[in-house]
């Protein structure tokens, strides 16, 4: 009988590839991953971006701000990419923004799609 892995550990593993990959910039990894409420999300990457997800499976979720590289700044964007909240000086100040306007009932991330996820919602 296989054991599925829980939320916590897929969402850790996670971080953990992002933390590996060097896409982004360590001091942004370091300071989303202190905030509790962005730690149980699913982080992602993208162009060098911090993208956190509510689900586990890709396509991943796009209701959450993410945060672009900037020079010697950063980019608070979202939750598409036509909208951006504007420049910050440093990645503490981007993730508070990102903290600020996270969704209700937002985390921990769901194990699974974001199929699965609205439909998991639609219940509770």
């Amino acid at each position: 009988m296989s054991v599925e892995p829980s939320s916590r550990a897929i969402v850790e593993a996670a971080w953990q590839a992002v933390r590996d990959d060097g896409r982004v910039r360590t001091e942004l990894i370091d300071a989303a991953y202190a905030e509790p409420r962005l730690r149980e999300l699913f982080p992602w990457t993208g162009m060098g971006e911090l993208h956190f997800s509510r689900c586990t499976g890709q396509r991943w979720t796009w209701d959450i701000l993410f945060i672009q590289p900037a020079r010697e700044a950063y980019w608070v964007s979202g939750p598409s990419r036509s909208e951006t909240l504007g420049p910050v000086a440093t990645a503490a100040q981007a993730v508070a923004m990102v903290v600020q306007h996270l969704p209700e009932k937002c985390g921990p991330a769901f194990v699974g799609t974001p199929e699965e996820l609205a439909a998991h919602e639609a219940i509770e």
